[in-house]
């Protein structure tokens, strides 16, 4: 089995994935790149990694580094990412894909021309929650599923540089990638609402003005639609990414508070056995033994350390080491991973023309092929 030379971009979240790949029996951590030198240093002698950059076009042009795995902010993500195709890596990339269509056609295209496995890190669907319900639709459990449900509620008050006022729907893959992944279905058409107003102070960084976005997404080839809906300003509730799948023999609801169980629905039983509240197992034996550890540990789990989008997502449903795992079989089986670069760009591009639907009164907005 080959190992992989891989260099992290980002060590705000992006820490968090340092143990893990230093753990993984297939990674090599090689490089960490940071522009704040001190910090830089700092989380290279604390985890032993000797190959540090501040600066990204250098570290592309190492021709040891296999892949870049990239944690910067939501504005470089496109740039950095394409940067890194075009110089022969493979690019593992927080979401979403980018902010504009053109962006995401671009990055297809480079992964394309490149022969290089791209993939949108989505967390929510490696959560614990998402695969356990994977499991009960593979197993026939849910019957034929009928509609699919999904959203994303945050405040990002106090957040810096790019956060204020951001349209809710331009950070939509948390709750547009599980009603898309659980089928692997692709979006064709989105209609959007905007409802409510946030704060002018808020509305002049991105001349969007609506307090809640909630789109129909149609899905091509399918009988399926899903609802999904987001906030990030001005709207009272605690932290939610929920995802809730609808079938005529079972269906499975995401718990309406932080902490709390799921709750299954079975069809055909007397009304008040209808629901049952359900922990969700832990799918930790989805991973080599040497990372099964970091579905419930990681760097963000300690009280002096502390990261708002680990911290408030209730550390991603033991996402991370799934997401790692997952990338680095698609290296090693030469194959897509999932998602891979034209499903990221229909899970992103929902997002980004759901706002344009909103901005439209809710026109009906084709999704781009990719």
């Amino acid at each position: 089995m080959k190992k992989f030379n891989v260099a992290i971009v980002g060590l705000g979240f992006g820490a968090e994935f340092i143990p893990i790949y230093l753990k993984h029996p297939w990674a090599n951590m090689y490089a960490i790149c940071q522009r704040n030198e001190e910090k830089l240093n700092a989380i290279g002698e604390a985890f032993g990694i000797e190959h540090r950059f501040t600066d990204f076009e250098e570290l592309i042009k190492d021709p040891n580094i296999d892949v870049v795995h990239i944690n910067s902010p939501i504005h470089l993500h496109a740039e950095q990412t394409l940067k890194a195709l075009l110089a022969g890596k493979h690019v593992a990339c927080t979401v979403p894909m980018a902010t504009s269509v053109e962006e995401c056609k671009a990055i297809v295209e480079a992964s394309r021309k490149m022969n290089k496995k791209y993939m949108m890190m989505e967390t929510v669907v490696y959560s614990r929650e998402f695969l356990y319900m994977k499991e009960l639709y593979e197993k026939g459990e849910l019957g034929k599923v009928q509609f699919l449900k999904a959203s994303h509620q945050q405040d990002m008050d106090g957040w810096p540089d790019y956060w204020p006022g951001l349209p809710p729907m331009h950070y939509a893959t948390h709750c547009v990638g599980p009603v898309a992944a659980l089928l692997k279905l692709d979006a064709e058409y989105v209609s959007c609402f905007g409802s409510g107003t946030i704060r002018e102070d808020l509305i002049q960084h991105y001349n969007s003005p609506f307090a809640i976005e909630s789109a129909h997404i149609k899905f091509k080839n399918s009988d399926l639609s899903a609802q999904v809906y987001r906030s990030l300003f001005d709207v009272a509730r605690q932290y939610r990414e929920s995802f809730e799948v609808y079938g005529s023999k079972k269906s499975v609801e995401w718990p309406l508070v932080e902490g709390e169980q799921l709750v299954v629905h079975t069809a055909k039983k007397p009304e008040p056995e209808i629901p049952e509240k359900v922990t969700c197992p832990d799918f930790a034996h989805y991973l080599p033994e040497e990372i099964q550890r970091f579905t419930t540990k990681g760097v963000y789990d300690e009280d002096e350390n502390t990261h708002l989008s680990f911290t408030q997502g209730g550390g991603h449903g033991g996402s991370h080491p799934h997401l790692v795992h997952e990338f680095l079989s698609a290296l090693q089986e030469d194959r897509d991973p999932f998602p891979n670069a034209p499903q990221s760009a229909n899970w992103t591009c929902v997002g980004i023309l759901s706002h344009e639907s909103a901005l439209k009164g809710g026109e009906i907005i084709k999704l781009p092929e990719f």
